[in-house]
């Protein structure tokens, strides 16, 4: 089997890269020629920028796929280019979506496949709906043959996942958890979430490549492992030895303070995510997650320890996280006093 990946050595794709080529497949990989050195041995690279479609189309020129995955696109603009790209070239196009765009807030606890999109609390799910349906638009209308993939919370080895912490510099939690500082843990720290490692999203994913019975349809792959917010807290800091200082603040708070995070908080993170992976259990039987995150975590704080060089902070989200807690505890004992 031959394929394509747009992009391919980020967080999630490259474990699925890897485990592909692994499997056998004919792996190519297009990208600038940037990050070659997260590129699995055996795939080929072929040099061009998806965001320009000369050099795409000249780069392509003479090959045809099995099943071409874009991993970048996140713009209705950026599919439109898909589909003039790989209409003629690719057997299946995989988009990837995110599962941020299920239903805000949420009328069941539990989400499958066929919860609803809606979220207005963030542009970036908005968006990815409204590529779902531009694609599934076009597969209704012409036959192009996509299929959905909306990842969760993905991480793997380079990546201390939370859902309040810098996103430039990871280890930034964990050094306030070693100098005995509070961490936030928005709301009361008992909302439910699923956090996936990135070899686990690519066990289903992989199966999904050249499985035409899965055109047209839409799938999420997580964990099923779910755990709340104190608990995800716990397990980074007994990866990092110490016992985290947790204060809970709301999450409108924090967004009052920090609008920046309103999208990632209310639209995401501080609501309870479950989900049912029924369907993707269907298309690829055998599919299970296998790495819980009391394991997984330990590995990104391994990872970190070795490489000293990015165990840096963030000053000015410890600045912010300091803000916000001198305020909340300032409201509190005004409401006590």
């Amino acid at each position: 089997m031959k394929v394509l990946f747009i992009g391919g050595t980020g967080v999630i794709s490259s474990a699925v890269s890897a485990l592909a080529v692994e499997k056998g497949i004919e792996l190519y990989l297009l990208n600038r020629g940037t990050h070659n050195d997260f590129v699995p041995k055996g795939a080929i690279v072929l040099k061009g920028d998806i965001r320009d479609a000369a050099s795409v189309t000249a780069a392509l020129k003479n090959y045809r796929f099995d099943a071409v995955v874009d991993w970048i696109s996140f713009i209705p603009e950026h599919v439109e280019n898909d589909i003039r790209l790989f209409s003629d070239i690719a057997g299946q196009f995989i988009f990837i979506s995110t599962a941020s765009a299920y239903q805000k807030p949420l009328r069941h606890y539990l989400i499958d496949e066929s919860t609803p999109l809606c979220n207005p609390y963030w542009q970036y799910s908005q968006d990815k709906i409204a590529c779902e349906d531009r694609l599934m638009q076009e597969y209704r209308e012409k036959g192009f043959p996509v299929t959905i993939v909306r990842p969760s919370y993905t991480y793997n080895k380079t990546l201390i996942p939370f859902l309040f912490n810098s996103k430039e510099h990871r280890w930034t939690l964990v050094d306030r958890m070693k100098r005995g500082k509070k961490i936030i843990v928005p709301g009361d720290g008992t909302s439910l979430f699923t956090i996936t490692h990135n070899t686990d999203f690519a066990k289903g994913f992989v199966g999904l490549l050249g499985n035409f019975k899965s055109i047209g349809h839409a799938f999420h792959i997580t964990s099923d492992e779910v755990l709340t917010w104190d608990q995800i807290a716990r397990f980074i800091g007994a990866a990092a030895g110490v016992e985290p200082d947790i204060i809970h603040v709301t999450s409108d708070f924090i967004c009052r303070i920090s609008p920046e995070y309103t999208g990632g908080l209310i639209g995401e993170k501080s609501v309870s995510m479950v989900f049912d992976n029924s369907k993707i259990k269907h298309f690829v039987p055998g599919f299970t997650a296998t790495m819980p995150f009391a394991k997984g975590i330990k590995d990104s704080i391994r990872w970190y320890e070795a490489n000293p060089e990015l165990c840096s902070a963030d000053e000015g989200f410890n600045s912010l996280s300091d803000r916000i807690i001198r305020g909340w505890e300032k409201g509190m004992e005004d409401a006590i006093s």
